[in-house]
C-alpha cells in the first residue's frame, strides 16, 4: 500500500504544485488518508498545510473529523483533494463546503478516477499486469478476484459492484465541479500504473494511445465562481 501510494503521490504532485498560488498560503486536502496525503511536501514547499480525514495521522498538521464537518475559522487559499470525491455521500454537499472555505477566487485543483471508463479491455490490461498479491492486496487484486468468482459478464459484475461502493462516475463528479467552479483545466490520463508491476505512467499513456487502455484520471482546476 505504501509502495502503491509513494508512487501515485510522486506522479501527481508537479500537477498539484503547478496549479496552487505561490507559497506562503492556507491549504487543505481532503481526504488525505491515514499516511497523511499531498501535506508533508505542502509544508516542505512552504505552506500553511491542513490534511482532514477521519483517518489522518495524529499530527497537529492534520484534522481526523469528515470534511464536511469540518469547521475552521478563517479561509483558504486552496483545496486539494486527491481519489477522494468518487465515494462520498453527497459530491455536491462536499463541494459546497470547500466553495465556502475557499478565499474569493480560491483554487480547487482535483485529481479523481473516471469509474466509467473502467471497462473490460482496461480491466484485462491491468489484472495481466498485477504484482503478486499479498496479506493485504489491492483493491485491483480483489476486484479481479470478486469477478472470476461472480461468472458474470465484466459489465455487469462492475455495475453492481460501483453500485454496492457507491461510486460516484467520473462524469457526475466534473458535472458537480463545473456547477461550482469556473473551470480552467479539465485532462485525463493514467490511473492504474501506480497499482501495477513495473509498469510506468509513460507506459500506461503508450497503452491509452494505442487504444489498449482508457484515460481513466481526471485532473481538473477550478477557480470559486
Amino acid at each position: 500500500m505504501t509502495h502503491h501510494h509513494d508512487r501515485w503521490l510522486s506522479s501527481a504532485w508537479p500537477f498539484v504544485l503547478d496549479n496552487l498560488p505561490r507559497p506562503p498560503g492556507r491549504v487543505l486536502e481532503i481526504g488525505c488518508g491515514q499516511l497523511g496525503g499531498f501535506v508533508p511536501e505542502l509544508l516542505a514547499s512552504g505552506y500553511d498545510a491542513i490534511g482532514i480525514d477521519p483517518e489522518a495521522p495524529d499530527e497537529p498538521a492534520y484534522r481526523r473529523v469528515e470534511f464536511e464537518r469540518y469547521e475552521d475559522p478563517g479561509n483558504v487559499d486552496a483545496i486539494v483533494a486527491s481519489t477522494s470525491l468518487h465515494h462520498v455521500d453527497d459530491v455536491g454537499e462536499v463541494l459546497g463546503h470547500a466553495g465556502e472555505m475557499l478565499v474569493p477566487g480560491g483554487v480547487l485543483v482535483i485529481l479523481e478516477w473516471a469509474s466509467e471508463r473502467f471497462d473490460e479491455t482496461t480491466a484485462q490490461w491491468c489484472f495481466n499486469r498485477l504484482p503478486p498479491a499479498d496479506d493485504e492486496p489491492e483493491w485491483l487484486h480483489v476486484c479481479q478476484a470478486e469477478w472470476q468468482q461472480s461468472g458474470k459478464p465484466w459489465d455487469a459484475y462492475c455495475r453492481g459492484w460501483a453500485d454496492e461502493e457507491r461510486l460516484h462516475t467520473g462524469q457526475e463528479i466534473v458535472h458537480e465541479l463545473d456547477a461550482k467552479f469556473e473551470r480552467r483545466q479539465l485532462e485525463y490520463g493514467p490511473y492504474f500504473f501506480s497499482g501495477l508491476d513495473g509498469v510506468t505512467e509513460a507506459e500506461e499513456q503508450a497503452a491509452i494511445d494505442a487504444g489498449l487502455v482508457q484515460a481513466a484520471r481526471i485532473q481538473y482546476v477550478g477557480t470559486l465562481r
